[in-house]
């Protein structure tokens, strides 16, 4: 079973993507450009968002292990494009810097507390790629050049979405259902929901279908597609589905509380 992608390489691929990201703000006729993916914003809030969630990540990083995240006075960004994507690069740096001199086993304050993600900065890189590569897409949309995300990026992103932000202790408000994700670059997901929550694990494409636990539903799809279902770009429509869709729903309307 592969492992997840090593702290240097989470870093590397968070620099590589803020850069794409940062090319295609550049790309747009205007930054008041309307993000399809996020119809509340314009580039210039996406920009702001993800720029101001650098510099708050890179905070909470420093402050080291701590019962609550510190309070972060973030500078206005500029309205200048490039002013603000200056301002940008250098909130990635704060946050790939204070990731650099913490390392990642160190811990800190995160959201996930109850998840299967450790509660530490390694755990806080992977995210963040994550955040700054879906951000990334919705730039690109926005200004008419989609690319799906790299294959290591978007496998990575699947694994780190189902354990930092659906498995959890809370209890599952339905009957148990088990739930698979299959990436076609041969890459296996299996959830399990009941009464003492979610949890999941990777398993061998070829348990599919076999043993005492089928799965009720299971999503099949490339990687960057199962990455853009999970995080809401893309509808269940997108992948093929085999099984009971209704455990999909129940999934995507759940806000489980701890």
């Amino acid at each position: 079973m592969e492992e997840t992608l090593e702290f240097a390489a989470l870093l590397r691929l968070m620099d590589e993507r803020s850069t794409v990201f940062r090319a295609a703000v550049a790309a747009a006729p205007s930054l008041d450009v309307r993000v399809p993916t996020c119809p509340e914003w314009t580039l210039f809030d996406l920009v702001q968002h993800l720029g101001e969630g650098r510099r708050r990540w890179a905070a909470i990083v420093a402050a080291g292990p701590a019962d609550a995240p510190p309070v972060v006075s973030a500078p206005v960004p500029p309205r200048d494009r490039e002013a603000l994507l200056a301002w940008f690069a250098a909130s990635t740096e704060e946050l790939l810097g204070a990731l650099r001199e913490a390392g990642p086993d160190r811990g800190c304050w995160t959201w996930w507390g109850p998840s299967q993600s450790p509660q530490t900065t390694g755990a806080v890189a992977r995210h963040q790629l994550q955040q700054v590569a879906v951000h990334t897409y919705d730039a690109q949309v926005a200004v008419g050049a989609p690319q799906p995300l790299p294959d290591e990026v978007a496998l990575d992103g699947v694994d780190e979405f189902l354990t930092t932000c659906v498995a959890t202790t809370a209890a599952w408000p339905h009957p148990p259902a088990v739930v698979d994700y299959h990436a076609t670059e041969g890459r296996s997901w299996r959830l399990w929901f009941s009464a003492d929550g979610a949890r999941t694990a990777r398993v061998p494409a070829s348990v599919a279908g076999e043993g005492p636990e089928v799965a009720y539903v299971s999503a099949r799809g490339t990687a960057h597609e199962l990455v853009m279902f999970c995080y809401g770009r893309i509808s269940m429509d997108a992948l093929q589905l085999d099984g009971d869709r209704r455990v999909f729903d129940q999934l995507i309307a759940w806000e489980p509380e701890v």
